[in-house]
């Protein structure tokens, strides 16, 4: 499956459990790791673990299973699913203003 169809997908899934600030960056021309980064908020621990458990649940109904899966305790503050070719990372508020992956991986001004 392309990386754009998984992305998609990926938003879809995010958005049916009501992901928060969801964001996607290209991150194609900066590293060889991954395509694309979804980046999303949920609103509490269990909502983390929701979100993460959904996008990999539904994207694995449509054919594509996830590479990986990482922080879904109940406990989580963030967790990543990892398609390859996309990966998605959900956290609570709090941690993803710690870490700031959208600064980090933005494209630097020419």
């Amino acid at each position: 499956m392309k990386a754009e169809k998984i992305k998609d997908l990926a938003l879809n899934a995010l958005d049916d459990l009501k992901a928060r600030d969801v964001i996607t960056l290209d991150v194609r021309e900066m590293t060889d790791v991954t395509d694309f980064m979804v980046i999303c908020t949920g609103t509490s621990n269990r909502h983390v673990k929701s979100l993460a458990d959904n996008v990999a649940l539904d994207l694995k109904h449509k054919g594509c299973q996830a590479m990986g899966i990482e922080g879904v305790d109940h406990s989580s503050e963030w967790a990543l699913v990892d398609f390859g070719e996309v990966v998605v990372h959900v956290m609570l508020p709090d941690t993803r203003e710690f870490y700031d992956l959208e600064r980090l991986w933005s494209v630097p001004a020419a």
